[in-house]
């Protein structure tokens, strides 16, 4: 299943007591907000959830798998995600039960209940201690 903006929205009309139209305006807000965010370069640092940072790829060498033959690759700009320890580890503890020797993945088995670390987080505003400043390690 994918999570949609309107979705999103749904949500927020039924467990926020927020309007429909609050709900979409309020994601639809949000989302501009972080787009206006990434597009100045700036890295987004959401507590409990993770980091979405912007780097500079320089031009590199690459090669062309059909052919063999070396092309270069141009520079750009990439956005990447880097989750919380937080996040990693709810995710970790809801799923990883259901992942056999083999790395396969049995869905049938239901997801462990219990309130997530990262929704705490969110809720309490509480910084965790998962978030590195130095960026050195994101740059190309």
């Amino acid at each position: 299943m994918t999570l949609t903006k309107s979705d999103i929205a749904n949500r927020l009309y039924k467990e926020a007591g927020l309007s429909r139209k609050e709900a979409q305006n309020l994601v639809d807000q949000l989302f501009k907000i972080i787009k206006e965010t990434l597009a100045r370069g700036e890295k987004i640092k959401i507590s409990g959830f993770g980091n979405f940072i912007i780097r500079d790829k320089s031009t590199r060498t690459g090669r062309n798998p059909q052919t063999g033959g070396t092309l270069e690759i141009a520079a750009r700009r990439v956005l990447t995600f880097r989750p919380s320890n937080v996040l990693k580890d709810d995710i970790t503890s809801k799923f990883g039960h259901r992942i056999d020797d083999e790395g396969n993945e049995n869905t049938n088995t239901p997801a462990v209940e219990g309130e997530s670390r990262a929704l705490t987080s969110f809720r309490s505003n509480i910084d965790d201690d998962d978030y590195d400043d130095d960026d050195s390690r994101y740059e190309s």
